[in-house]
């Protein structure tokens, strides 16, 4: 007998300053709903793991998108793409993922995304506190700048193989993750479009900065919550706790070992730091 996933994938149109966006979404579960953003350069599939966990999935409808550009989701075919540079801007990606959740009828969501998509969680909880129950951001912090040479010499460059990404990911992982699931995290960046993970980074390093804002989060609106990796280097721990400690009635967690992909690198052991944030989410709502 055929073994079949609880995940089921489907397309929907999303119309967003006048353009049409077919975007690939795979979801699985009921209940409360929680949408989950990867991280730049990469695609939905890195939360596979949460979205074949039963004892998620039975309280929660996970919901997996892939940004346009990314995965599944191609490039609008009403945009000349490949005449100008794609650029990922602040404005733009919240207004997506408020339009993608209406889109979908779903009532209040939890938000929950990883650094590009970390960074997400505390500029919708600001911006948007209505729109979601609870922002949980992996990897966030109030800040990413200071990178101007390694974005727009590095990562879009003739003389680069497309490989050195997905390399300079793995440093990212945890010495301590099983190799199998590191090994998958940098699969999936091996296979994104040379300019997306630099367009990415147009959020993450210049448009993102809650230095000035991040007091004026209302967790009593939209609750957030930062985890962050022991040996993430990017979003350190120092910058994530930072974020939390400007929000009144955030809550920080240490994720003791792991790296900055959580959620693919090492999902049994990131599944006992999200556990306790979910249940403390459902209770509430």
């Amino acid at each position: 007998m055929a073994k079949f996933s609880d995940i089921v994938g489907r397309y929907v149109y999303l119309k967003l300053d006048g353009v049409e966006y077919r975007v690939y979404f795979e979801e699985a579960g009921r209940g409360i709903p929680l949408v989950c953003q990867h991280t730049a350069g990469s695609d939905g599939r890195q939360y596979r793991h949460l979205l074949e966990d039963r004892e998620i999935t039975s309280r929660f409808r996970v919901i997996a998108a892939d940004l346009p550009y990314h995965g599944k989701s191609l490039p609008p075919p009403a945009i000349r793409y490949w005449e100008q540079e794609y650029r990922l801007t602040k404005d733009w990606f919240m207004r997506y993922w408020v339009a993608l959740c209406r889109e979908l009828e779903l009532n209040r969501p939890v938000y929950m995304g990883c650094s590009m998509g970390g960074h997400l969680a505390g500029d919708l909880a600001l911006h948007y506190p209505n729109e979601f129950r609870a922002c949980i951001g992996l990897e966030a912090s109030m800040w990413s700048g200071n990178s101007d040479r390694l974005v727009n010499q590095w990562f879009h460059h003739p003389r680069l193989s497309n490989e050195s990404k997905p390399a300079l990911m793995m440093s990212l992982c945890s010495p301590h993750a099983p190799e199998e699931c590191v090994r998958e995290t940098v699969w999936t960046y091996s296979q994104g479009a040379p300019p997306v993970f630099k367009g990415d980074l147009n959020y993450y390093s210049f448009e993102h900065d809650l230095r000035e804002t991040a007091k004026n989060i209302d967790t009593r609106k939209c609750a957030l919550y930062v985890l962050s990796g022991e040996y993430d280097w990017s979003a350190y721990p120092a910058a994530s706790k930072a974020l939390a400690d400007a929000v009144p009635g955030a809550k920080y967690t240490l994720m003791e070992g792991m790296g900055h992909f959580p959620m693919s690198e090492d999902p049994a052991q990131f599944k006992k730091y999200l556990m306790p944030v979910l249940a403390e989410i459902e209770a509430k709502s």
